[in-house]
């Protein structure tokens, strides 16, 4: 585990320390929450006897990818239900060609069909549909990826104490999980990739509940830094992520982390962090991403530094 000190102006102004932890760094084919949240979904799959996995995501979903490199990782079967039957037939995107060269099998559900995404009779049309399969949520976030996420906490105080553990949020599974780790102690702030993120609060609870019986009060959820929506990327967002790899020679992924650093930066520069307080901004991983957007990760990470 990798603790980056952040040498940023504002933060100097501000008085805080300000470090990223490379989350990202700890597994080569699953960096970041997506081996934290499959963890002991993988555990439980193997222990309940299913020799396949079936789980939910968009066309470009970081989690897609992430699960099918561990059915090709674990020797289990995966399947993903995209979001969207006008791409059936489409050109494969780069997230999912990589997807179906791992192994995993894609089936396209239209859209309204994909809302009711949760609700048993679809799931139970699927599986028939598709064969049996341990399911897995959209975003891989229900109660076993809690103790995986939550085992951050831990390693991360054997590095270094701090006051606040900043994440980016898409489904809220990663947050809920540090939110077990953290106990109730030191704060825990959360970015919404989303825009109109404010049932994440709900489904956060939620999930904490679920998990430990337990409703924690030590975070909060910053809702105004989607930079337009998920999967949206600004020409200003894009302008950040290349200044930030070049201050810092990381590159960030453009739906999650990038926003979460903006919004990080902005809440420096109004004072939302104490003075003399210790900040860790978590690296989540998502490269694969750039490709969504046309920028192949080797490239990027190979871009000169200014």
């Amino acid at each position: 585990m990798l603790l980056q000190p952040l040498d940023e102006p504002v933060a100097d102004r501000a008085g805080v320390r300000l470090l990223l932890l490379r989350d990202d760094l700890n597994h080569p084919e699953l960096p970041g929450n997506k081996w934290r949240k499959l963890k002991y979904n993988l555990q439980e799959a193997e222990r309940l006897g299913y020799r396949a996995l079936l789980t939910f995501g968009g066309a470009y979903s970081n989690h897609l990818a992430a699960v099918a490199a561990a059915g090709r990782l674990t020797g289990l079967s995966t399947v993903g239900v995209v979001r969207g039957d006008e791409l059936q037939g489409q050109p494969l995107n780069p997230t999912l060609t990589q997807a179906r060269a791992n192994g995993m099998v894609l089936h396209f559900l239209d859209r309204p069909t994909y809302r009711r995404k949760h609700e048993p009779t679809v799931v139970d049309a699927l599986l028939q549909q598709l064969g049996p399969a341990y399911v897995l949520p959209e975003g891989g976030s229900n109660a076993l990826a809690l103790p995986g996420c939550a085992e951050l906490v831990p390693e991360l105080l054997a590095l270094t104490d701090f006051d606040t553990l900043c994440v980016a949020c898409g489904t809220g599974g990663t947050l809920a999980g540090l939110l077990v780790g953290l106990d109730g102690q030191r704060e825990a702030l959360g970015f919404a990739a989303l825009k109109g993120a404010d049932f994440l609060r709900a489904d956060i609870n939620a999930l904490t509940r679920q998990a430990t019986g337990r409703q924690y009060q030590n975070w909060s959820l910053q809702t105004g830094y989607h930079g337009g929506g998920y999967a949206r990327l600004s020409p200003e967002l894009q302008k950040f992520c290349w200044e930030f790899q070049g201050r810092h020679g990381v590159l960030l992924d453009p739906i999650y982390t990038s926003k979460m650093m903006v919004g990080i930066l902005d809440l420096l520069a109004r004072g939302y962090f104490a003075r003399g307080s210790t900040v860790v901004a978590i690296h989540t991983g998502g490269l694969q991403a750039w490709a969504g957007f046309g920028r192949s990760e080797a490239s990027l990470l190979n871009l000169p530094q200014v």
